[in-house]
């Protein structure tokens, strides 16, 4: 794919490259304002092609165009064949006395419902400014000149995380173009499901050990801290799932003829539901935080992050946050429970007037490395026994419905493991030296993040420092409708890569 340099800019760059120099602050942030243009252009191709890591027709989509793209920058490319979805696997090698960065990319996304987009398709990608009026309005960009920095690009992935793979992507392909050499070895390896918790990935990396062998992980993917200030992450917690089924008779019941007589097993499930957290937002399973201890360096560390509680309350629309850790720092370094869905019966024009038969509760766990999924789901399933449930593993038997008063199936799922890097680890200490010319003092580092990724088997099996590099704005809606990535943001994160490229990482 060809992209018009600017003649006198390569000019500059090719004496510093060849007086053995790196590119100052300057010349980065002119650099990344020249590609950016052609890059928004790129990415909004990009976004056109639907990523659902469950339709295997749109992974092949993605996929081809990706090994397409790093064939074309001169990389070479290899597919790994998995029991799921395929991984793209990338590698440019420098020389021998230079140290080995492997790059994480996610290309998949979450399921999109248009109806709730305010846009005709969340895969036609808009660029919309905000009015007067607070509502966002598409806007007219040339294609060529330099978009303002508070426009947005909505569509799905534009944050999550298509975007962030394109600002490294961009930035590959100007070293290639111009012939300058990065500061270490690169490996790339890209996720096409993701979103479904990369269910091949941990025995890919364990079949795989010398493909991947690097000396440092970086994850482009995730979003910045709410100062939307250039951040590092150094850690994840990691996600299990449950679903827990409560049961009433055996099929539905008239409400009149069976109300007072018959239990609704919504009543009992919202029972179950109050026993799970107290009015505090307390998770009350016994031992759900043991073996969670911050030390007082630990917390001294998190306050350095310095963020308003009423203002954090105010954009989320709440009066107070639950009363785990004393900030919401130090609430992200604890295990959480989430109930992320409930249906029993009908609703709106479909509502009946019925006792349900059961009532479903959607559970997610979001895990710390002291606080497995395996041993979260344990205590979940010892709870519920202590609130008197006999549990089944499929439908009730007759004899199970009229033995038991309290009858509900548990089924779960473990997903992305958690993982933590020291944050003054030589990867952090990297990071930083890259970062600091360009971004100053600005430079967030945060212990973990509220989400999962599924890092856990590089860290685990490989033994590899990892650090997520966040790009996207904070406000970007990922997962929901309306997914958005404020261009300004896009701009940095493209220099933001530029600057880890020119690092040198020698050994």
């Amino acid at each position: 794919m060809g992209r018009k340099f600017n003649l006198l800019l390569l000019s500059i760059l090719s004496s510093y490259l060849l007086a053995g120099q790196q590119m100052d602050s300057s010349e980065i942030r002119r650099a990344g304002k020249d590609l950016m243009p052609e890059a928004l252009s790129e990415l909004i191709t990009f976004l056109k092609i639907p990523n659902l890591g469950s339709d295997s027709l749109q992974v092949a989509r993605n996929l081809a165009w990706c090994e397409e793209r790093f064939s074309g920058l001169n990389y070479k490319t290899q597919i790994l064949k998995t029991r799921s979805a395929p991984l793209l696997f990338a590698e440019k090698f420098i020389s021998p006395d230079k140290m080995t960065v492997l790059f994480y990319l996610q290309i998949d996304g979450q399921p999109v419902d248009s109806t709730a987009w305010d846009q005709p398709n969340p895969y036609m990608p808009v660029i919309k400014q905000k009015g007067n009026d607070g509502k966002w309005q598409p806007v007219y960009w040339d294609g060529k000149s330099l978009p303002d920095s508070e426009w947005r690009l909505f569509g799905r992935s534009a944050s999550d995380s298509k975007g962030p793979a394109m600002c490294l992507i961009t930035v590959l392909d100007y070293f290639e173009k111009a012939g300058l050499e990065p500061g270490f070895n690169i490996k790339v390896v890209m996720d096409f499901q993701e979103e479904l918790g990369s269910p091949a990935l941990p025995p890919a990396v364990a079949e795989n050990r010398n493909l991947f062998k690097a000396d440092m992980l970086l994850i482009m993917d995730g979003t910045r801290h709410l100062s939307n200030q250039p951040t590092l992450t150094y850690g994840a917690r990691g996600i299990a799932t449950a679903t827990i089924t409560v049961f009433g008779p055996k099929s539905p019941l008239h409400s009149g003829q069976y109300g007072n007589y018959a239990p609704n097993p919504a009543f009992s499930a919202a029972h179950l539901i109050s026993s799970l957290k107290d009015e505090k937002g307390r998770v009350k399973v016994k031992g759900f935080y043991e073996g969670v201890n911050l030390s007082e360096r630990d917390k001294r560390a998190l306050r350095t992050l310095q963020e308003n509680e009423d203002s954090l309350n105010l954009r989320l629309g709440i009066s107070q946050r639950e009363a785990i850790g004393d900030n919401y720092q130090e609430s992200l370094q604890y295990p959480s429970l989430n109930i992320r869905g409930l249906q029993s019966g009908w609703t709106g024009k479909e509502v009946r007037t019925l006792i349900p038969d059961e009532a479903v509760i959607e559970i997610d766990m979001r895990l710390v490395p002291e606080t497995p999924g395996k041993r979260l789901i344990g205590l979940l399933k010892e709870h519920l026994s202590q609130e008197g449930y006999h549990l089944v593993d499929s439908l009730p038997t007759a004899e199970e419905r009229s033995k038991f008063p309290k009858l509900a199936r548990l089924e779960y799922r473990l997903g992305s493991q958690p993982f933590r890097t020291d944050m003054e680890s030589e990867a952090g200490q990297f990071l930083t030296r890259a970062l600091t010319p360009v971004f100053g003092d600005q430079i967030v580092h945060m212990r973990t993040t509220g989400g999962s990724q599924p890092i856990a088997p590089f860290v685990g099996i490989l033994n590899l420092p990892a650090v997520s590099v966040r790009i996207p704005n904070p406000d970007n809606n990922i997962h929901a409708p309306d997914e958005n990535l404020r261009l300004g943001n896009y701009l940095e994160g493209i220099m933001t890569c530029l600057a880890i490229l020119n690092e040198p990482y020698s050994k």
